[in-house]
């Protein structure tokens, strides 16, 4: 065995790296055309919030806050469709998912958490 094995290490140290906040944050820009890549997103952000450090876990929590959000407005236009409202909610709701990602992936950039963090508009 050697200082690399991870089973000699029973808390290892926390990922600082924002490469898979950025990954999420594409996938869920492409779920725009695909729909299905957020699920990816949502994957990724719930195996990496537990071990990332604080700024990171926020924007882990804040992509999967914008999974849950998202999929809510998405039902209740569905909902709202058959009343003819909810067609005009679907270009809103895409709207709203490219702003909080770009959002997010600024403060990213910034090293700093997105916010209002718990924020259900923008």
């Amino acid at each position: 065995m050697t200082d690399r094995d991870p089973i000699l290490h029973e808390h290892p140290a926390a990922d600082d790296d924002p490469m898979m906040v950025r990954i999420g944050y594409v996938l869920y820009l492409i779920s725009i055309l695909t729909g299905i890549t957020a699920l990816a997103g949502l994957v990724i952000a719930y195996i990496y919030r537990g071990r990332s450090s604080g700024w990171l876990a926020d924007h882990y929590t804040f992509l999967i806050r914008t999974f849950w959000i998202g999929l809510l407005y998405m039902v209740l236009a569905s909902i709202l469709s058959f009343l003819g409202v909810g067609l005009l909610l679907f270009p809103l709701i895409t709207v709203w998912l490219i702003v909080r990602c770009v959002r997010g992936w600024r403060e990213l950039e910034r090293r700093r958490i997105p916010s209002p963090l718990l924020n259900w508009a923008w």
